[in-house]
């Protein structure tokens, strides 16, 4: 069986998440995952309705969110992460789908986002894995 994803990317910092999405598609063809459908999306924060949207498309079996939050001068960062995190569980448990965390941050520096690239593979893994199991 064939899973088939979605992937939800950011493009805020697209220098980052540009590299995670092409590492993302490369582990997905890998593992013989078959890419459905891609959406784009100004910010992590903006994820959860482009989430949404995936979920509800029966031919998708999960969801890979891409995308990294660097640190700035106010806890904004924080706020982001905790707040998208939260609504993409929400909507895994909701759509009884696997969506995965393939988003770094908070309370990292452009320098880390680039050292955590690989957040992605560990995604695209996960989705897969979820999406495999019958729980």
């Amino acid at each position: 069986m064939t899973i088939k994803l979605g992937f939800v990317i950011s493009e805020f910092n697209y220098d980052i998440t540009e590299d995670m999405r092409k590492l993302a598609k490369r582990h997905a063809k890998f593992l013989e995952a078959e890419i459905i459908q891609e959406e784009f999306v100004p910010g992590v924060y903006d994820m959860p309705l482009a989430v949404k949207k995936l979920l509800e498309n029966k031919g998708i079996d999960g969801v890979v969110t891409l995308g990294c939050i660097i640190e700035g001068q106010t806890e904004h960062d924080e706020v982001v992460a905790s707040q998208s995190s939260r609504k993409i569980i929400d909507l895994s448990m909701e759509y009884d789908k696997p969506v995965t965390l393939g988003i770094s941050g908070p309370g990292q520096t452009r320098l880390e986002a680039q050292e955590r690239v690989d957040y992605a593979k560990r995604a695209v893994e996960a989705a897969v894995k979820m999406a495999k199991k019958d729980l």
